[in-house]
């Protein structure tokens, strides 16, 4: 018999992600079969399928957590922005739209359907589901037509665990307040909360806990410490990046563009200790002492090309390369270090073609058909394995293409410049593949230190441990029906 359980939150950023990971892999090493899943998604960090879609990179982490392959039911409705009030609408791994945030609102019921089919197909090949909510269930006026809280909750009666956030103050008027504003029929799915990252001593909590549970009437199941090792694991919204404190070893430094995608490509060279990795905020200028400026992954290339030199990066980057420095570009980071980006049929946005940043003697043309793919391929000229995989639209050809930064089944992957110090690749997930990343670094003078997947694994045992101690997991699971 299958049962299902949901973590909701009184507000994004909360830990919902972290603690649905966390409670896979406890649920696992408790011998369950179990599996992750949430109805709706928004991020533009996202994971290719086994089945050959997409979902967010959160639940990616959480198939990890739970021993699986990341599948599209884990995530049927993934949202990704592509402008400050549009988003590209995925449903079952595939593109089904782009609309405005307004459009969305009457098309949200019709996704119900689609999330309780892959909901239904989970419950029926696994024990156990645990649910990751979007947001808040707080946010009572986009309640009606709602599939990532209470409506979906709802539809499936599933049982919720409500997370309250006690580092960013207010913990008690967040649970006390979202009983408050909700609909008493959704109240009466949520079977008790619990408080995430505290920092210092929990005891001093326990007047609150004990005022929590009186003023609401739902059961407590636990007020978990700040789980300090958290940044080891892919992050799944740009503005939780997190780079070490490092003030030596080789200097990465990446362009945080306005739509970046697929950060979680920078994790590896983040936990290299011989690495030291800035993220480099609008505003800020390229530190003079950059080896090597990745452009990464965009949602709209185009757009992020203006929003590039609207910060004087595009002056940088010249400047940087005439010192001798190297040149990464990723994806919409490789579309953007060509001469032309077209996009004549306007999937990224009004139709248009832009000049690009002129370090790769190619051009790009948007193409309707998005790119879904994991990728065995072989570093160019060598025989070093190259891993990873292709979430992208567009068609890249020109001159430097002959050489190519890999090759896939004899095919050229990429393109180099002819002095070799801008590279462009339409792969994601390069470093996580120790061999490669390895071999990358040794290319500037030094060595890796660390073993990724092994690292991130690692950490799930020490989530999953951490939430064991600090939280009654056997109680909140038994919740579940």
């Amino acid at each position: 018999m299958s049962r299902a359980v949901m973590i909701q939150g009184t507000g994004s950023n909360v830990g919902k992600s972290m603690l649905v990971a966390g409670l896979c892999r406890a649920a696992r090493k408790r011998g369950l079969s179990v599996a992750p899943f949430k109805p709706q998604n928004m991020s533009n960090n996202a994971a290719v399928t086994v089945d050959g879609g997409e979902i967010g990179r959160a639940q990616a982490l959480q198939a990890l957590a739970a021993g699986l392959e990341p599948h599209t039911d884990m995530n049927p409705v993934l949202l990704k922005p592509e402008t400050d009030v549009g988003s590209q609408v995925v449903v079952q791994g595939k593109r089904f739209t782009t609309v405005k945030a307004r459009e969305y609102a009457s098309l949200k019921p019709s996704l119900l359907k689609a999330v309780e089919e892959s909901f239904n197909r989970l419950k029926s090949s696994y024990n156990l589901i645990i649910v990751e909510g979007a947001g808040s269930p707080a946010e009572v006026n986009l309640r009606a037509g709602d599939i990532a809280n209470m409506g979906f909750a709802r539809a499936t009666n599933t049982p919720i665990i409500l997370c309250g956030d006690i580092d960013r103050g207010g913990v008690i008027a967040q649970l006390v307040g979202t009983q408050a504003v909700i609909d008493p029929q959704d109240a009466a799915l949520v079977q008790g909360f619990l408080i995430n990252k505290f920092r210092g001593d929990p005891s001093l909590f326990d007047d609150g806990y004990a005022m929590l549970e009186n003023q609401t009437g739902w059961k407590g199941f636990g007020v978990a410490p700040w789980f300090g090792e958290a940044w080891k694991l892919p992050a799944e919204d740009a503005l939780d990046i997190a780079t070490p404190n490092r003030d030596r070893g080789l200097h990465v430094v990446c362009l945080k563009l306005s739509r970046i995608a697929n950060f979680d490509d920078l994790d590896p060279l983040a936990q290299e200790p011989a690495v030291r990795l800035t993220m480099l905020h609008p505003g800020q200028a390229l530190p003079g002492d950059a080896d090597v400026v990745i452009i990464p992954g965009s949602k709209s290339t185009r757009g992020d090309l203006a929003f590039l030199r609207a910060q004087g990066w595009d002056i940088d980057l010249i400047a940087h390369k005439r010192r001798g420095g190297h040149i990464l570009g990723i994806c919409g980071g490789y579309q953007m270090l060509g001469r032309i980006v077209s996009d004549p049929k306007g999937i990224e946005g009004a139709p248009g073609t832009n000049p690009g940043l002129g370090l790769l003697d190619v051009q790009t043309v948007m193409t309707p058909q998005k790119h879904l793919t994991t990728v065995d391929a072989t570093l160019f000229g060598d025989s070093i394995p190259v891993r990873g995989y292709e979430i992208h639209i567009g068609e890249t050809h020109g001159p430097d293409r002959d050489r190519p930064f890999a090759t896939i089944g004899g095919r050229p992957e990429g393109a180099r410049s002819a002095d070799g110090t801008v590279v462009g690749s339409y792969l994601h997930g390069l470093f996580r593949d120790d061999t490669f990343r390895n071999h990358w670094l040794e290319s500037f003078g030094v060595s890796s230190e660390t073993g990724y997947d092994a690292s991130v694994d690692a950490t799930l045992d020490a989530l999953a441990e951490h939430l064991e101690t600090h939280l009654d997991v056997a109680g909140l699971l038994a919740k579940a029906r």
